[in-house]
């Protein structure tokens, strides 16, 4: 099943979503298979719950945009451990669409979560894989990458929303 993505503006993107309880679940197999068919079809490399209006600390990602299956990856209840390093590079999120700015974030980034199963596991990973890490754990406690430019650029890119929202163009 394919989710509709939710835009900027619905309270579920700025707050944090709850934890995970329940895992190896069939309910949950299903989420993870219904979020990546999701993340697909709206062309992204990652995709969190609360971006589908469901509050959960649960992301999926595959920066080979589903060409390597081994690429796939599920944080439940993930949390950053380490950050080292600088990249600065142009990011978008389905949840504010037709916007991209450049984004400084860690080069390396390990993080910690939890797989289907419920078994806690830690990756290290760099670059593109490093960015999706951290963008999408932004997303599960209530950060938008908008949080990560200046201040100027900010407030226009909301006033450009607001904008298309008043004209019908944002929903």
């Amino acid at each position: 099943m394919v989710y509709p993505i939710v835009k900027f503006g619905d309270p579920v993107l700025e707050r944090e979503a709850e934890e995970v309880t329940e895992f190896d679940t069939p309910d949950l197999h299903k989420f993870l298979d219904d979020m990546f068919e999701s993340m697909y079809a709206h062309k992204g490399v990652g995709l969190a719950a609360p971006q589908i209006g469901i509050s959960r600390k649960i992301a999926v990602i595959d920066v080979s945009n589903g060409e390597k299956p081994e690429d796939k990856v599920v944080l439940i209840n993930p949390m950053i451990v380490k950050v080292d390093g600088k990249q600065e590079g142009e990011e978008g999120c389905l949840s504010i669409p037709g916007f991209r700015e450049q984004v400084k974030r860690g080069r390396n980034v390990t993080i910690r979560a939890r797989n289907v199963r419920g078994e806690v596991f830690e990756q290290t990973a760099e670059d593109l894989l490093a960015r999706a890490f951290l963008h999408e754990t932004d997303h599960l406690y209530g950060k938008l990458y908008i949080t990560h430019i200046s201040a100027l650029k900010r407030d226009l890119m909301k006033r450009k929303i607001k904008k298309l929202q008043r004209a019908g163009d944002w929903s």
